[in-house]
Parts: C-alpha cells; sequence; structure tokens
C-alpha cells in the first residue's frame, strides 16, 4: 500500500472525517466536571487535530510528490540504485564582465583521501548579453584548472538546475554535485569537469519553465546561448556542443531534456532525475505560451519525438517504479527514442520526488553525464608556444651570410637597414 495512491488518501481523508464523528457523538458524555471528564475532552480535541493534520499531510504529498513510499518517508529506501540500462537508439519511426564573481571557497572532499587539493567553488552572477537576464549560480573549478601543467586546457562544462522553486545552494549542500564532482576526478571516474549550477527561475517568483515566454522572459535562450557564451568568456571552458551537457532534476530534469534536445548545436548529453515532458501551465507559471499551440507543442518533449527528427544527442532520464508519478510517462518518452538520439535510464525500485532519491541516483548519473563530454582541444600554453619555437629555430637551416660586395648589401647599408641574414 504505498503512500501515494488514491487508497491511502481516502483512508486518511476517512479517519479525519471518523474522528470528527465521533467527536459530536461523545462530547455529550464527556460534559462532566471531573478531572477525567476534562482530559477525556482535551484528548479528543487533540485526536482530531492530528488526524486532519496527517490527512492534509498525506494529500499534500500526494500531489507535490515529496515522498513516495514508505520506505521514502521512514529512510529505509537505502538500497543503492541498479546499473544504468544502456538504451539503443530506438527502432521506432559577451564578454568576461558578464560573470561577477562574488566570492571563492575550496571544496572538500573525505575519499580517497582527505586533505587532497579538490578545487574550488566561485559563488557568480551571470548576465545575458541578448536576454538582458541575470541569475545567481556556483561555478566549480576541478583541481586541474590550477594546475601549471593545465595551462592551456580548456574544460568541458555540466550545467546544473534545480527544480522549482529550488536554489542554485541546493545543488552544492543538498546534492553536493562539487564534492561528488571532485571525487570523481580524483579516483579517475572521469576527467576534470567545470561545473555551472543555476536555478531554471530566472524570473522569480515566475515558474518559466525555460520558455522563451511570448512578450516576457527568454528563458530559453538564456540558458542556451547567454549562459555557454558569458562561462566561455570568464572561465577556460570549451565552446562546442560536445564540450556541453545539462543535468536537472524535477522542473531542471525537463528544463536539461528540452534545452539539449532543442539546441544540440549548444549541448550533446542530458541527464533528467524525475523530470517530466511538457511544460505544465498553473498558477506558477502563468500563461506560457501566449496562446501560440505551435509553441506549446515545440516544449512537448514527446510531440517532438513524434513528429520532428530527432536530434543526434544522448540522455539518462531517471525514474521510480514505486512512489514516483512520472514513471509510466518516462517509459513512454524512452519507447518513443528514435536514431540518432540515444537514451539511457536509471530507474530505482523504489524511490520519491524528493533529495534523499537524487541523492541515491547522482552518483551513476553525474559520471555517466561527464563521460559523454568530450574534453575541448588543447590550446599551446605560452611557455610551450616558446618552447616550441626555439625548437624550431634550432632546426630551421642557416641563412647563408650575403656578399658584403653585392649590390643588395651596398644599398642596405646606405639605407640604415640591417642586412638580411645578420643578428
Amino acid at each position: 500500500m504505498e503512500l501515494t495512491t488514491a487508497y491511502v488518501q481516502v483512508l486518511f481523508v476517512a479517519l479525519a472525517a471518523g474522528g470528527l464523528v465521533a467527536t459530536v457523538w461523545l462530547w455529550p458524555r464527556l460534559s462532566g466536571p471531573s478531572w477525567r471528564s476534562v482530559a477525556a475532552r482535551a484528548g479528543v480535541l487533540v485526536a482530531d487535530q492530528t488526524l486532519l493534520l496527517l490527512a492534509t499531510a498525506v494529500v499534500v504529498n500526494a500531489y507535490f510528490g515529496f515522498f513516495g513510499s514508505w520506505g521514502d518517508l521512514l529512510g529505509t529506501d537505502a538500497a543503492e540504485a541498479p546499473a544504468i540500462m544502456a538504451g539503443s537508439a530506438g527502432t521506432a519511426a559577451g564578454g568576461a564582465g558578464l560573470v561577477r564573481v562574488l566570492g571563492s571557497t575550496p571544496v572538500e572532499v573525505t575519499r580517497p583521501k582527505a586533505g587532497l587539493p579538490a578545487g574550488r567553488l566561485e559563488q557568480v552572477t551571470i548576465a545575458g548579453a541578448r536576454t538582458g537576464l541575470s541569475s545567481p549560480a556556483y561555478v566549480y573549478l576541478p583541481p586541474q584548472y590550477f594546475d601549471a601543467k593545465y595551462a592551456g586546457r580548456r574544460f568541458p562544462v555540466v550545467l546544473g538546475l534545480t527544480g522549482y522553486p529550488g536554489d542554485a545552494e541546493n545543488l552544492v549542500t543538498r546534492l553536493g554535485m562539487p564534492a561528488l564532482t571532485a571525487t570523481s576526478i580524483l579516483t579517475h571516474e572521469i576527467g576534470p569537469t567545470v561545473l555551472v549550477l543555476m536555478r531554471p527561475t530566472v524570473a522569480p517568483p515566475r515558474d518559466t519553465e525555460c520558455v522563451d515566454v511570448p512578450g516576457g522572459p527568454q528563458a530559453e535562450t538564456y540558458f542556451a546561448s547567454d549562459v555557454p557564451r558569458a562561462v566561455a568568456a570568464a572561465f577556460r571552458v570549451g565552446t562546442e556542443a560536445a564540450n556541453w551537457g545539462v543535468l536537472g532534476e524535477s522542473a531542471g530534469g525537463y528544463c536539461a531534456l528540452k534545452l539539449t534536445m532543442r539546441h544540440p548545436e549548444a549541448f550533446s548529453a542530458a541527464v533528467s532525475l524525475s523530470g517530466y515532458f511538457h511544460a505544465p501551465v498553473d498558477v506558477t507559471t502563468g500563461d506560457l505560451f501566449g496562446g501560440n499551440r505551435r509553441l506549446r507543442d515545440e516544449n512537448d518533449l514527446m510531440w517532438r519525438l513524434a513528429n520532428l527528427p530527432a536530434p543526434p544527442v544522448s540522455v539518462l532520464v531517471a525514474s521510480s517504479r514505486q512512489g514516483e508519478s512520472g514513471y509510466q510517462a518516462t517509459t513512454d518518452f524512452l519507447a518513443a527514442v528514435k536514431a540518432p538520439m540515444r537514451a539511457s535510464s536509471l530507474i530505482l525500485p523504489s524511490g520519491g520526488h524528493n533529495f534523499a532519491t537524487w541523492n541515491r541516483e547522482l552518483p551513476q548519473a553525474l559520471p555517466w553525464l561527464a563521460q559523454q563530454l568530450h574534453a575541448p582541444a588543447q590550446t599551446p600554453s605560452r611557455a610551450a608556444s616558446e618552447k616550441g619555437s626555439r625548437r624550431l629555430a634550432r632546426e630551421s637551416p642557416r641563412r647563408p651570410r650575403p656578399d658584403r660586395h653585392s649590390p643588395t648589401h651596398r644599398v642596405a647599408k646606405r639605407r640604415g637597414l640591417r642586412p638580411a641574414g645578420r643578428a
């Protein structure tokens, strides 16, 4: 009997209603002046309030999906995530001034050995040259970023997105993405990778769902164009789609999939943790599409798979068989993927729409995404360039010394020029 089923909700609501009926029936019998009667009346009132609060909590939890199962609620869902199921391609028909650094702190890890250099976390704001939007963010720079041996190296990037109305700090404190990335780098599970951690809410409190809203915030353009360009101008990161991936949870998961599917020129891979596949329209979003059916369809990922050519990208979707309301939609999405798009899955036996579940999925999902990305071509450092120039100079054949009595030499001397071949 799962926590989010309609049966459980009806049961708790019925218990709360039954408690009220029982109170009406018992109250006249508990009206005596004795201390026992007073204590009984107080106990009945406390029981009514408790049942009402429990019923409300169960209904609200089912609506928002905070806890998907009893094990998730009680913290007993401790089993490790299964292996990622790799799917086939499917068989169905600006400038650096745009990034402002507010602070910087070292990243600490506990394994493989505490005290190893693990990189730094920069607290920044990222302004959009095209959209005029600006949003707070965190940028994780791996230890190699500060190593002289990597002075000419640019790095691949993972753009991490929270859900709505989450804060980018949740990706640091509750999901621990910088520490997990640092550990994966130090254990050589992945190569040096930069993280850009943000919230998709670029016009708070409105939930824009990474949509270019007609007459409103151009959230999609901000994440697909402004953010990569601003970050590439401020940090040594790649600029090709093969260098960039997106990971998100809940609304951030929808954004991750959509940004990658709609902009394969900007991103090559995505991870969606408990994400959905079309943008909701409710009191938090307002009218996202301005009544434009075409725009609504183009932001519906299932519609795109059914009606448009599949993009050449790789995606990973994560869900839970029990406790996750979007599990069936996730399986439908996987079945609809066709070449050249590739989809993999990470399915837990049980879980929920919460950080506890995402923390179980992330140790596999984040390395998977980093492994899909390609390190940018290395740019030779200044020292390496100078060393190469000296080597070429040594290997180049010497020019013959000019004849001092030649006409060319005599003309050069009269004009005050240094004759060719002289040091």
